[in-house]
């Protein structure tokens, strides 16, 4: 059972997630969530290259590290394998000079877990370990029981909201904290203009990391429809490698306006932050969307984070069959059948509830 730690004197933080971006958002409630139980403690967050701009922006951030993984990855396979372990030493060293009194590790993986070892911090705690990360650790939280499918609908973000209760937060003070760059919102206005948006758009998140989370593709087109019908215009958004599925997509629908990979990743924060409504995948732009207040419709099958967001502003959909949810093994030979639950019509529904909870 989670209790709550003793109270100390907390000065310095370390927050030790490296990836992923769904993960990265979801973790940001640790921010405000310690700072409610020391609040004037100075946090600092380890993140790798690719997640930084979701964090770079945030003002309660007092310090963003940036993991410089593929700099040691490219000496070492150049032979520089001496160089690469004296610039390990030496920000294993920045690490300890830092002197923090917490470090956290929400990721739980042996690399993160060596991480908060190399700070020497008095106090390092992680959740969910694996890959033996535990012996790296002082403590280890694991999720209280009332987390799984079988007891009550799991709340967005439960696990890291499990952790910050260990530490001693309350509950009620884990709010995902996403914060939008000025720069990068004019950016996106300049290119939602020049697309020729208009004022109210729905963002299609339509793309992840397995083929078993994505939404059957022929759908999109009947939704872009529906959403025209609600006054909405269907923006489609996603990163480089995701633009020949987003091709066939906007193909099938001239309604569908088509901006994936346009947008770096904090301009796609702030192009979310302005939409109406987003409708998404298990994927990080659909966790932003949550962050960010945006009416949201999360569709699940093979993947099952949370089944509730923080209010009814957010709905997940999610038809739990006896396969369900399969993660990385699905067993139905390419059908997806728990996506094909989930049809145009209901989630057009679930879009049109969200947006009038958004309303009230």
């Amino acid at each position: 059972m989670l209790t709550n730690s003793p109270p100390k004197a907390v000065d310095r933080i370390l927050i030790v997630r490296l990836s992923a971006l769904g993960d990265v958002v979801l973790s940001s409630g640790l921010i405000p969530a310690l700072l409610s139980r020391w609040p004037e403690a100075r946090i600092s967050w380890l993140v790798e290259p690719a997640a930084a701009p979701l964090l770079e922006h945030n003002p309660r951030l007092h310090e963003l590290i940036v993991l410089p993984t593929a700099r040691w990855k490219t000496l070492w396979r150049e032979g520089q394998k001496l160089q690469a372990l004296r610039e390990v030493l030496r920000f294993r060293a920045s690490l300890r000079a830092a002197q923090f009194d917490l470090v956290i590790d929400p990721q739980g993986l042996l690399k993160s877990g060596l991480m908060a070892w190399f700070t020497g911090a008095p106090r390092r705690v992680n959740l969910k370990p694996r890959e033996s990360s535990q012996y790296l650790m002082h403590e280890s939280v694991r999720p209280a029981a009332g987390s799984g499918l079988d007891a009550t609908l799991p709340l967005v973000a439960h696990e890291y909201r499990d952790l910050a209760v260990y530490l001693g937060a309350d509950p009620t003070s884990y709010r995902m904290d996403l914060a939008v760059g000025v720069r990068a919102q004019e950016r996106a206005r300049s290119l939602l203009s020049q697309a020729k948006l208009g004022p109210k758009y729905a963002v299609l998140a339509a793309f992840t990391t397995r083929p078993q989370k994505h939404w059957i593709e022929g759908n999109w087109a009947g939704l872009a429809e529906a959403l025209l019908a609600q006054g909405l215009t269907p923006l489609l958004l996603g990163g480089p490698g995701d633009l020949p599925a987003a091709l066939r997509i906007a193909a099938s629908s001239p309604a569908i306006i088509n901006l994936v990979g346009q947008f770096k990743l904090d301009e796609t924060v702030a192009a979310i932050r302005g939409a109406s409504l987003l409708i998404g995948v298990d994927t990080g732009l659909t966790h932003m969307a949550i962050a960010l207040d945006i009416p949201t419709v999360a569709l699940f099958g093979s993947t099952t984070p949370y089944l509730r967001g923080p209010n009814a502003r957010t709905q997940v959909l999610y038809e739990r069959l006896a396969c369900s949810p399969c993660n990385r093994k699905p067993t139905c030979h390419g059908r997806y059948d728990c996506m094909r639950q989930l049809d145009v019509a209901r989630v057009s529904k679930a879009c049109a509830e969200v947006q009038q909870a958004n309303t009230r």
